[in-house]
C-alpha cells in the first residue's frame, strides 16, 4: 500500500485517523502499532514477520545495551557486542537485498569457481526494509553512546520501527527525534491543520508533477538504445532528474504531514536541492535524513575530514559506495555514489577554490550538469544502458530531433508540467506565496475584506490540488512506485 493509492487516500488513512482519535492517550499507541502493521502486511504479506523480528530482537538488544552488566563490561567487549547486534540487523538486509546481487558479481569475477551456478528462483524484496533497517541500528548505537536510555516498552518500540508515515520512503527518523513524542506528543487543531497541507501538497508533487514527467522519461529510457537522438536523451534525463526530486521529496512531504496528523514532527528531507552551488551543498538539500546518518555512523567513525585529504578521500567513497548500494543491488547504484564521492573529494582541493570563485550560474550549471549526467546511471537498467544513452547525449549529430513516439506526448500539458517542475524546484513559488499572503495581511486591516477569507483562499486552492490528485489516482492514471529497490 502506497500513500498515492485509492485504498490508502479513501480507506486506510480516514479508518487510521478516526481511530487514532478516538483510541485516546493511553490506547494510540498500541492502534497505530497495529495499522502500521496492517499498512506493511498488506503488501508485503507473511513478510511482516521480518519486521516483527526486528522490533523483538532491537528490544532485547536495546535493554542489553543499556543494562548495569553492558556498562561495566570492558571497551572492546561492549564493541564487539554492538557490532554482533548490528550484524543480525544487517543480515536480513544483505539477505533479501544483496545477495543475488553479490552471488552475480562472484559469478562474473570467478567463474570458476562458480561455473554456471544461478539463482533459482528471485528473492522478495520486502519494501521498506533498509529504512527500518538502518533506523534501527541508530537505535543501537544511540543506546551504546549515551546519546539516548533503551526504550523500555516493546509496543513503544514496535511503533518506533514500524511506524508508517515514513516505513516506506523516509525520511529516516532518529529514536532521539520521537523518544518523547511516542509518549507525550500533543496534538492539537493547528498541528493537524498543518499536516494535512503538508500531506495535500506532496500528494500533489508525486500525481500532478513526477507521474506526468516519469511517464516521459520511461518512454526515453525504454527505446532501444539505436533509437536515441541526443535531444530524446536529454529530455529523458532532465525528466527523471525532476521525476525522482518530486517523488521522492513528495513521498517525504506526505510522510511529514502524516506525522504531523498524528501528533509526531518528523525532520525536514529536502530542502531544493537543485538550486545547490556544489555537490557538497547538494548532499546538505537531497536526502538530508540518510546523508546525515551517513556522516553521523560512517564518515565521523572513520575519521572524517581530520586525518589528512587521503583519508578524507577514502571516507568520502566509503560512504558513496555504500549510499550508492543502498539505493539498489546494482553497478549502476554503486557508480552513481562514486561519482557523487569523486566530486566531493574534488571539492575538497584545488577544484573547490576554482569553483568558489566562478560565476554562480557557473556553479549552478555544474552541479546541474553532474547531478543529470550522474542520475543517468540511476535510471537505466544496466551498464550498458546507461553508456548509450551517455553517448546519445553527447552524439550532436541528429541535432535537436526528437524520437517521434516521444515528440508525439510533448503536448501542452507536459510542456505546463515540465514548466511547473522547473520553478517548484526553486523557492521561488514559495517565496512568493509567502510574501503576497503576508501583504494580503497587511492590507485586511485597511480594506473590507476579512482576514479569514484570506486563509479561505489558501483552504480552496488546498482543495483544488487534492481533486485533481484525487481524480488522477481514482481514474488508474500512470503511478509507478519507484522505491521498491530500496
Amino acid at each position: 500500500m502506497v500513500f498515492s493509492s485509492a485504498i490508502f487516500l479513501f480507506l486506510f488513512l480516514p479508518i487510521v485517523l478516526v481511530g487514532h482519535w478516538l483510541a485516546g492517550r493511553r490506547l494510540r499507541n498500541a492502534f497505530l502499532l497495529f495499522a502500521s502493521l496492517v499498512f506493511y502486511a498488506w503488501g508485503e504479506g507473511t513478510y511482516v514477520s521480518v519486521m516483527l523480528l526486528s522490533i523483538l530482537c532491537n528490544y532485547l538488544f536495546g535493554r542489553v545495551l543499556d543494562s548495569s552488566f553492558f556498562r561495566k563490561s570492558l571497551r572492546s567487549r561492549q564493541r564487539a557486542l554492538l557490532g554482533s547486534m548490528v550484524l543480525i540487523n544487517l543480515v536480513p538486509l544483505l539477505y533479501f537485498k544483496y545477495y543475488e546481487f553479490i552471488f552475480d558479481s562472484l559469478v562474473a569475477v570467478l567463474p570458476g569457481y562458480f561455473g554456471p551456478l544461478q539463482v533459482e528462483q528471485q528473492i522478495h524484496l520486502p519494501i521498506g526494509i533498509s529504512f527500518f533497517t538502518f533506523q534501527a541500528i541508530s537505535y543501537l548505537i544511540d543506546i551504546y553512546r549515551r546519546a539516548n536510555g533503551a526504550q523500555k516498552s516493546l509496543l513503544d518500540t514496535g511503533l518506533y520501527i514500524s511506524l508508517f508515515p515514513q516505513l516506506i520512503a523516509g525520511p529516516i527518523v532518529r529514536y532521539a527525534q520521537v523518544a518523547d513524542q511516542l509518549r507525550t506528543r500533543v496534538q492539537n487543531a493547528e498541528l493537524f491543520a498543518s499536516g494535512v497541507t503538508r500531506f495535500v501538497q506532496g500528494l500533489a508533487k508525486k500525481i500532478l508533477i513526477a507521474n506526468p514527467l516519469g511517464y516521459i522519461s520511461d518512454l526515453v529510457f525504454d527505446l532501444p538504445t539505436s533509437d536515441l537522438t541526443m535531444a530524446t536523451a536529454w529530455l529523458g534525463a532532465v525528466c527523471y532528474t525532476l521525476q525522482i526530486y518530486f517523488d521522492f521529496s513528495g513521498y517525504s512531504d506526505m510522510a511529514i504531514g502524516l506525522g504531523r496528523m498524528l501528533g509526531f514532527k518528523f525532520q525536514e528531507n529536502f530542502n531544493f536541492p537543485y538550486i545547490s552551488r556544489s555537490i557538497r551543498e547538494f548532499w546538505h538539500r537531497w536526502h538530508i535524513s540518510l546523508s546525515t546518518w551517513f556522516r553521523d555512523y560512517v564518515y565521523i567513525p572513520l575519521g572524517g575530514n581530520k586525518r589528512g585529504d587521503f583519508v578524507t578521500a577514502r571516507n568520502l567513497f566509503t560512504i558513496f559506495f555504500l549510499c550508492g548500494l543502498w539505493h539498489g543491488a546494482s553497478w549502476n547504484f554503486v557508480i552513481w555514489g562514486l561519482l557523487h564521492g569523486l566530486f566531493l573529494s574534488l571539492e575538497r582541493g584545488l577544484w573547490g577554490r576554482i569553483l568558489r570563485g566562478l560565476p554562480r550560474v557557473l556553479q549552478h550549471a555544474y552541479v546541474l550538469l553532474i547531478v543529470v549526467l550522474a542520475f543517468v546511471f540511476f535510471r537505466a537498467d544496466t551498464l550498458s544502458h546507461s553508456q548509450a544513452v551517455l553517448a546519445a547525449m553527447c552524439n550532436a549529430s541528429d541535432g535537436l530531433r526528437l524520437y517521434p513516439t516521444v515528440a508525439i506526448e510533448l503536448d501542452r500539458e507536459f510542456y505546463l508540467t515540465l514548466g511547473l517542475g522547473l520553478l517548484l524546484s526553486t523557492p521561488i513559488a514559495s517565496v512568493l506565496s509567502s510574501r503576497i499572503k503576508e501583504i494580503a495581511l497587511a492590507l485586511a486591516p485597511r480594506t473590507r475584506i476579512p482576514i479569514v477569507s484570506v486563509s479561505l483562499v489558501s483552504l480552496m486552492l488546498l482543495g483544488v490540488l487534492f481533486s485533481l490528485s484525487a481524480l488522477e489516482v481514482a481514474s488508474g492514471s500512470y503511478n509507478p512506485f519507484i522505491y521498491f529497490r530500496f
